[in-house]
């Protein structure tokens, strides 16, 4: 029987070395990815397995990552030969942000590309990187000529049923809820970020996309064939309403998006800028003209409120007594009235040393909403007339709605937007839309997305109501992830349907979410009636950062936040929790011998009550914060001189 059983293990040795044609690790050795053939044993193609060593055991975390695309003319997936693996490069770049969650950011990996050719000789390669926080892979049609469909991509991450995940169904607005599970039991279409996590593995995975550009479409994960086998799938036809699929046609020589999986632990995920990190570099070098900030909106609080002149000059009020530098002019901006037009209240906004923000409807002819000014952007010549006005109007930005698709046509008009606005130094945010790909990096005049169930939602009916506290807690570790989040937060009143978080939970979200346009949705009085403190909080909160920490939390539980501008800190922490809790505040992220006056603003005695403590802190402090159910605190923190 020993040697029955010396010679199984030799066999299935000898096996593995077979069908094992590639490694690499990671910088910091933690993140492993290997190169299979899975075709010795019957099962079909190639794939990927994704490691993670943590407390000094190596673990399996994603077992399988099938490979493979199908193109119009030829198949490239299960009679791939293996021709060469090449050299193993180091990927070593540094680049500045001028808006998100750090501002020095670092591309640093270990790249090998792996080539193979299909019984036609036809070419294909794989380009695999290992980073310290993630792994990123791309397909690459290296010839010259040629224009393909590309019929299938054969992608799939096959999870394990004893991992957690936090997904969210598939909406072309990316607006919905993310739903906490185990085992893959619902089986349909899935967007992206999903988060997962096997604890007894001691790791968290990210999976994503990043650099999507014309040549390809947006893809999401379905797992509607085998429910624990999330393949990447295409859009549907007609905006997800028709029937089949919309394909993408490749221009050679191509490159796929990368496809991304952050790892580590919580705070790695958090923290990560892997998708922008992957995607393409700006090609301008002149970025003086773009400024985050904080802008005034009056539409969560009356729907129609750009339509009225007085409120318009309320809002810009607003913006200039909190020292914010933008305010939105939503839709029916171009049916303004009461006592003047819009000519009227961008004189007026100018005149308080703001600058506007417009609002347009200009999603594509899919889009059955009829709000106006609408389809103004949808060509090249109809952008260059509407910049044209708005540059001489003093404009700073635009929003433009109703996107809802992630077809190949609409990846192209997103980025033909970008390209037309950079020309008239005009910042852009998306609504209606993707969810980010890291074109923040390469377009850094794109501020912002929505992609999210945010505060707008109170109006849309009264599920958001009891939802909204869990929701808020999973969103940084899933969506805020990957990009600015246009949530338009900080809400103290209430809008058609009210809000059961506290004031502290809500006025910790100017910290807890990032965008580089940060809407602060509420009515003048909701900040006005403030106490002293938290007003003058939401005066200096920043919105851009030099760098972000995740202090603790758990997705849908709680979170804590600490981001840093310059010298001071900002700490944000919220509570889904329906029972008061306390929570303990560390600040190992702080400098060494260096100790910090801090403002903590917290809940009192109810939900609509704050209460302001002056602390000293450092790097060794602890401090116990105690909050309401659904509750949350924000703190400043300057360091003593």
């Amino acid at each position: 029987m020993k040697i029955f059983s010396v010679t199984g293990v030799l066999l299935c040795l000898s096996l593995y070395a077979f069908a094992q044609k590639t490694t690499i690790v990671s910088p910091n050795q933690k993140i492993t990815i290997e190169l299979f053939n899975a075709q010795e044993t019957q099962t079909g193609g190639w794939y990927l397995k994704i490691k993670y060593s943590a407390n000094g055991k190596t673990s399996e975390m994603i077992p399988h990552v099938a490979l493979g695309l199908v193109r119009s003319d030829q198949d490239f997936s299960k009679e791939l030969k293996f021709v060469k693996a090449g050299k193993m490069e180091s990927i070593n770049e540094k680049y500045t942000t001028v808006h998100g969650k750090k501002s020095q950011c670092c591309n640093s990996a270990n790249e090998i590309a792996v080539y193979f050719e299909n019984p036609s000789k036809a070419k294909l390669n794989l380009i695999l990187r290992a980073y310290n926080d993630g792994v990123a892979f791309r397909y690459e049609f290296p010839e010259k000529k040629g224009s393909f469909v590309v019929n299938d991509e054969l992608t799939a991450y096959c999870i394990p049923d004893s991992t957690k995940r936090w997904m969210e169904k598939f909406n072309p607005a990316n607006e919905g809820l993310y739903s906490s599970m185990k085992d893959g039991n619902a089986q349909q279409d899935w967007g992206y970020p999903a988060l997962f996590n096997t604890p007894e593995k001691g790791c968290w995975y990210l999976i994503h996309e990043a650099d999507l550009d014309r040549n390809y479409c947006g893809t999401k994960l379905s797992n509607t064939g085998e429910k624990s086998k999330y393949k990447l799938t295409f859009p549907d036809q007609w905006n997800g309403r028709g029937q089949g699929e919309s394909k993408p046609t490749i221009t050679l020589p191509w490159k796929s998006p990368w496809r991304v999986v952050v790892i580590g632990s919580l705070a790695d995920i958090v923290e990560s800028t892997l998708v922008d990190d992957v995607s393409a570099p700006t090609a301008s070098s002149k970025t003086d003209w773009i400024r985050p900030g904080i802008a005034s909106w009056n539409y969560w609080s009356d729907n129609h409120g750009t339509k009225d002149f007085k409120t318009v000059c309320e809002f810009a009020d607003l913006a200039a007594s909190m020292g914010w530098p933008y305010t939105l002019l939503d839709w029916e901006w171009d049916a303004m009235g009461n006592g003047g037009k819009l000519e009227d209240a961008i004189k007026y906004i100018h005149s308080l040393g703001l600058k506007p923000l417009m609002w347009y409807n200009s999603g594509g002819e899919h889009t059955w909403v009829n709000a106006t000014p609408k389809d103004r952007m949808l060509t090249h010549e109809n952008r260059v007339e509407e910049f044209t006005k708005l540059k001489k109007l003093g404009v700073a930005g635009v929003k433009i709605d109703f996107f809802e698709s992630e077809k190949q046509n609409m990846i192209k008009y997103y980025l033909d937007i970008l390209d037309d606005a950079a020309k008239f130094e005009m910042m852009v945010y998306f609504h209606g839309c993707l969810v980010p790909r890291g074109w923040s990096r390469t377009y850094p005049h794109l501020m912002t997305y929505e992609g999210v169930r945010g505060a707008e939602w109170y109006n849309n009916g009264p599920e958001f109501t009891t939802t909204a506290s869990e929701h808020n807690a999973i969103l940084p570790f899933t969506r805020n992830v990957v990009g600015a989040m246009d949530y338009t937060p900080v809400t103290f009143t209430n809008s058609q349907f009210p809000h059961i978080t506290s004031y502290g939970h809500e006025l910790a979200l100017s910290v807890v979410f990032e965008s580089g346009i940060q809407h602060m949705a509420d009515r003048p009085e909701g900040y006005s009636d403030l106490p002293d403190a938290a007003r003058s909080f939401l005066k200096e909160v920043p919105n851009a950062w030099d760098n972000t920490k995740l202090v603790g939390g758990y997705p849908g539980k709680d979170v804590v936040i600490a981001r840093n501008k310059a010298e001071k800190w900002y700490v944000g922490g919220i509570t889904a929790e329906k029972l008061p809790k306390t929570e303990t505040v560390t600040f190992n992220y702080l400098p060494e011998n260096v100790k910090y006056k801090m403002t903590l603003i917290s809940d009192g005695e109810h939900d609509k009550k704050l209460t302001t403590q002056h602390l000293v802190v450092d790097k060794s402090s602890t401090v116990r914060v105690r909050l309401l159910g659904r509750g949350g605190f924000v703190a400043s923190l300057t360091p003593l001189k």
